[in-house]
């Protein structure tokens, strides 16, 4: 794992309450990769995105899911009416909870959504009150990741799912300009560290989950940083953005790092899913670890 100790909290979610204007212009409702096969339009692709994680699961009418990350609430609002899932999301930005409850009533399942303002590091739910957690792009932002896995299987129900797709560290290991490349993203980015497919399967694994499944899609999403560099030329937002915050305009300086790393193998992008086992009842006092500090 590469670490940016240089990253806050409070950094992160001024960022989000800054940048969600910055997000809608450039990227859409959808603060995440796409996914191409060819030459679909952004829009299409960030859909194909969401249902390739989709097809990975068992996402059944009514299942209940929580959406860690969630943005604007893009996909939430997708799962909601695509796939009659009952979503609770969450997000750290008091800024994008509004714009994700007003997504759900325009796109007309407000009520088989909600929003959260909260930290997912801090918050707990009861223990088995889930049928799938659900991430994208949202591990990156975690201090204490192993905790928050450890968490997360807690929240499964037996059986449950879990699918989290994240920016990687590239396979160690990793000369010194790859290490650099890593770290300029996680800068720019805010980012406290990028850790690689081998540190996931480890912390699933610690947190009793079963059946991890990777895939990696790094060539796949890779235009997604092509297409938003070609949008801030066009529409000057760097201009504005200098006017706002000073990390804003590192953010959007940072496209070109992201997209360099992903080329020369320092970063690659992927998808994780995994599962909660049902467990012996003769076992079930031990069957999952508790995250640090919870009950």
């Amino acid at each position: 794992m590469i670490s940016c100790p240089t990253v806050t909290k409070r950094e992160i979610q001024s960022h989000y309450d800054w940048s969600t204007a910055f997000y809608r212009l450039l990227w859409g409702p959808h603060i995440h990769h796409g996914l191409w096969h060819g030459q679909e339009s952004p829009a299409i692709a960030q859909r194909q995105l969401i249902e390739a994680i989709a097809a990975r699961l068992t996402l059944r009418p009514g299942a209940r899911v929580v959406d860690v990350g969630c943005g604007m609430g893009g996909s939430s609002v997708y799962l909601a009416k695509h796939h009659g899932c009952r979503v609770t999301g969450l997000t750290l930005s008091p800024v994008q909870r509004l714009w994700a409850t007003a997504g759900a009533w325009t796109g007309g399942c407000a009520g088989t959504t909600e929003f959260l303002r909260a930290d997912a590091e801090q918050i707990d739910f009861p223990a088995a009150t889930f049928d799938v957690v659900w991430s994208i792009e949202c591990t990156e932002h975690l201090f204490d990741k192993p905790g928050f896995f450890r968490k997360a299987a807690r929240w499964l129900k037996p059986e449950g799912q879990i699918a989290i797709c994240a920016w990687l560290a590239g396979v160690e290991p990793l000369t010194q300009p790859a290490r650099q490349q890593v770290l300029d993203v996680c800068e720019g980015f805010l980012c406290p560290s990028l850790a690689s497919e081998a540190d996931y399967r480890q912390w699933f694994t610690e947190a009793g989950l079963v059946d991890v499944m990777f895939v990696d899609w790094t060539d796949a999403v890779m235009q997604t940083w092509e297409i938003c560099q070609r949008r801030v030329v066009r529409s000057q937002v760097r201009r504005l953005a200098s006017l706002v915050d000073r990390n804003l305009t590192l953010f959007l300086d940072r496209f070109g790092a992201i997209l360099a790393a992903y080329r020369t193998g320092a970063m690659r992008y992927g998808c994780f899913t995994a599962r909660r086992p049902v467990v012996p009842a003769a076992t079930q006092s031990v069957a999952l670890p508790a995250p640090n500090g919870a009950d």
